[in-house]
């Protein structure tokens, strides 16, 4: 039977269309095909044959559920189950054939005359020091991460406790802006007019500002802002601004603060609180701000 060329391109045609009726699958559901491929190809699928059908079973169910309604969140769902049960049936996998190589590597030891003890144990030894690793890097369960993030809660309400604790403590307004932490000190606490050197006075209070700042969290970034009034010029001002955030960092770093977390910034007259025609007003835009942010872990 002969097929004109007309006929093919009909044919091409239905095929391209049948294809572009299909649904893309969610990545959820690519995501769980591909943990499964892996855990199926490698030693799970040989020494730990059961988990794997464990997740070609639920691999499926997300597939039924994907046919059934490929945008549902059931289906979403279904597929993250799918991808952890690959994924825990691949690390299981791996940490079995560890144990099969350790195992091979005791009876090797046996085998070896005493002549040769020493480096065989020196050996396995280096093996063991490897296999470990492996296992650590596989053994990050459901317990672990809960123990992180207990221990993550702790340190965020011993940070909380201890901005309380300044608070009371140095009588400093305290905020919490979408920056971060901010921890407002008056200018003229700190500084005598248009100076830049601390006045005695001030050390006490950064004394209890560096007790809190100490017990933060090592993943936050601290920034120490000099801001001024408007009097005198912006490029004058600008410099007072930086040298002010500058000796309060340099105060802070010599109170135990870590030197690689914070910076010193200075604004100078650009970002007024108050009214600069007053005397309050100006005594408001006097101030440096420390902020206290967190570094988002990726």
């Amino acid at each position: 039977m002969t097929i004109s060329w007309r006929s093919v391109g009909l044919i091409l045609s239905a095929a391209l269309l049948a294809a572009c009726g299909t649904p893309a699958a969610p990545k959820e559901l690519l995501d769980a095909r591909s943990a499964y491929n892996r855990a199926q190809s490698g030693p799970a699928g040989k020494l730990n044959p059961a988990e794997v059908h464990e997740a070609k079973v639920s691999l499926d169910q997300a597939e039924a559920a994907f046919n059934d309604d490929s945008e549902s969140q059931h289906t979403k769902d279904m597929s993250y189950v799918a991808q952890r049960k690959s994924e825990w049936a691949d690390a299981t996998g791996k940490a079995s054939e560890a144990q099969k190589q350790r195992d091979e590597a005791n009876r090797e030891l046996a085998q070896l005359t005493q002549q040769n003890l020493a480096s065989a144990q020196a050996g396995l030894q280096k093996t063991q020091g490897e296999l470990s690793k492996t296992k650590q890097a596989l053994s990050m369960t459901a317990e672990q991460l809960a123990a992180e993030k207990k221990a993550r809660e702790v340190a965020e309400k011993r940070a909380r406790d201890a901005m309380d604790k300044l608070a009371v403590a140095a009588a400093l307004s305290i905020k919490e802006e979408p920056r971060g932490t901010v921890i407002i000190l008056p200018g003229s606490v700190l500084f005598a007019s248009n100076k830049y050197d601390l006045l005695p006075a001030a050390q006490e209070k950064l004394n209890h500002v560096a007790d809190a700042l100490k017990n933060q969290q090592d993943d936050s970034k601290i920034t120490v802002e000099g801001h001024t009034d408007s009097q005198g010029t912006e490029q004058s001002n600008q410099v007072l601004g930086t040298n002010r955030a500058t000796a309060v960092m340099n105060y802070l770093v010599g109170r135990g603060v870590k030197k690689d977390h914070i910076t010193a910034v200075g604004i100078g007259q650009g970002r007024p609180v108050a009214d600069n025609k007053t005397a309050e007003g100006r005594a408001n835009n006097r101030r440096v701000e420390i902020i206290i942010t967190p570094i988002e872990k990726r």
